[in-house]
Formats: structure tokens, C-alpha cells, sequence
């Protein structure tokens, strides 16, 4: 499902707008820092049995993820489709203490089961064949594999309709791909790959945060909806671990 307009969602570089200060503006005040917290906590639940090793953040120019899973002992190599992306990664964002790997989305420029863990967020949402990357991402992962996507269930299932509002208040905001989780394991399953778990991260669409500040009843609602279990069945974007099967 589209939301937004007609138009292709995919560009030839995706992870170069992500990359760039424009879209750090989306993440910057108190309700960017909301959104980062809740998806770093949530990140690290997923991830709370996995031991260090090597991780290709793709796409990753953002910044978002590589100095988080430094910081917890991962060996980062950040992927970007252009030069554009590390210039960002090294001046903009300050990541230093990471590799960079130059290529494109696919094939990803690595061989087979390079890497222990691989993580792709604000992506596969934005790309039209999907499937196709979602291969690639488990072709280069040896072990685990992370992803986000946006599903329409709950407030999320009113993005047609709000996406034009949406569009005139953050003005930068693109189109993208809603998904289904049951449509994301299939892909997963038919590549290798098992979900052994996902959560949404909000229950209330994200704008509301930003047009807000991300105010404190809103984020006192989004609390109460994770203790009571809504937000891992209705939340959007959803964050999902999926692993290797055994051969």
C-alpha cells in the first residue's frame, strides 16, 4: 500500500536524502529525540541475546544506528550508494569510528554471509522492489537481520488520508511503501530467514509528535499503550528481528 501520491517511491539513491541535513532536521528538538530514544530501546530488546560481532548498517548514512551499536561493541561498517552518504556520515553526523562500503543497493557489494548482523531502517519503505532488496539483505547476513517498516493498522491505517497535512507540515516528508508483517515474513521465510520478533514503536502517528514537540501527554498515551501491549500488535513503524535458519 502507497501512501502519499502516485508517483515511483523508489530513487536511485535513497539513503543519500537520508543521509543529508534535511532529514536531520526531521529527528532534531524533543520529539526527534523521542523518536530515537524509542527505537534505540526497542532495538536493544531485540537484540538483547545477540553477542557482538561484525554489523552492515545499509543504507545507514544516517547515522541513526552506527555510533549506538559502536558503542555496544559492534565492528560497524556503514553502506552508502554514494560518496555523498560517507561526506554526510563523516562531516555532518561526526561518525568516524566505522568503515564505509560504496555500492549499490543491489546487489550489495559483499559476498555471501559476510556479516553477523545486518540492519537496514528508513529503507525498504522507500524502494519498489523490496523483495528484491530484502534478499540481498539476507544473502550478506549470516546470522541476524534487522528491519523497519511502517504497517496500516491502527492510526498508521489513516495515512492516505492524512498524508497530505502531513506533507504541508513537515514539507519534506516522502512517499512510501505501508506493509503487512505477515507479507514481510513470507519474504523473509522464502529467502532463509525466521522472525522471532517485532514490535510497533508508536501508536499515535509520529506527526502528532512533531506538530506537538512531542508533548507530555502524548508520550504519556504512548507509554500506557506499550504497557497494555498495543503498541507491539497496532504501533507503526515496526521493528522486526528475523534469523538465519539452520541448513
Amino acid at each position: 500500500m502507497q501512501a502519499g501520491n502516485s508517483q515511483s517511491l523508489s530513487e536511485a539513491q535513497p539513503d543519500v536524502e537520508t543521509s543529508a541535513a534535511d532529514y536531520l532536521a526531521r529527528f532534531s528538538g524533543p520529539a526527534g529525540r523521542f523518536f530515537l530514544d524509542c527505537q534505540a530501546a526497542l532495538l536493544w530488546q531485540l537484540l538483547a541475546d545477540v553477542s557482538p560481532g561484525r554489523v552492515l548498517d545499509v543504507g545507514g548514512g544516517h547515522a541513526q544506528l552506527a555510533p549506538l551499536l559502536s558503542a555496544h561493541g559492534w565492528g560497524v561498517t556503514v553502506h552508502g550508494t554514494s560518496p555523498v552518504c560517507e561526506t554526510n556520515l563523516r562531516e555532518l553526523h561526526g561518525v568516524r569510528d566505522c568503515s564505509f562500503l560504496l555500492g549499490p543497493l543491489q546487489p550489495l557489494p559483499c559476498p555471501d554471509r559476510e556479516y553477523d548482523l545486518v540492519v537496514a531502517i528508513r529503507l525498504l519503505t522507500h524502494v519498489d522492489d523490496w523483495q528484491g532488496l530484502l534478499g540481498e539483505l539476507c544473502r550478506v547476513s549470516a546470522r541476524d537481520l534487522i528491519i523497519d517498516f511502517p504497517v496500516s493498522l491502527g492510526a498508521n491505517g489513516l495515512t492516505p488520508l492524512l498524508f497530505p497535512a502531513k506533507k504541508l507540515y513537515e514539507r519534506n516528508t516522502r512517499t512510501y511503501r505501508n506493509f503487512s508483517v505477515q507479507e514481510l515474513s513470507d519474504c523473509l521465510q522464502q529467502n532463509g530467514f525466521m522472525p522471532i520478533a517485532w514490535s510497533g514503536q508508536f501508536v499515535l502517528p509520529m506527526v502528532l509528535h512533531r506538530m506537538t514537540g512531542a508533548a507530555a501527554p502524548l508520550r504519556l498515551l504512548e507509554s500506557a499503550a506499550r504497557l497494555s501491549g498495543l503498541t507491539r500488535r497496532y504501533g507503526s513503524p515496526v521493528l522486526m528481528r528475523a534469523v538465519r535458519k539452520l541448513d
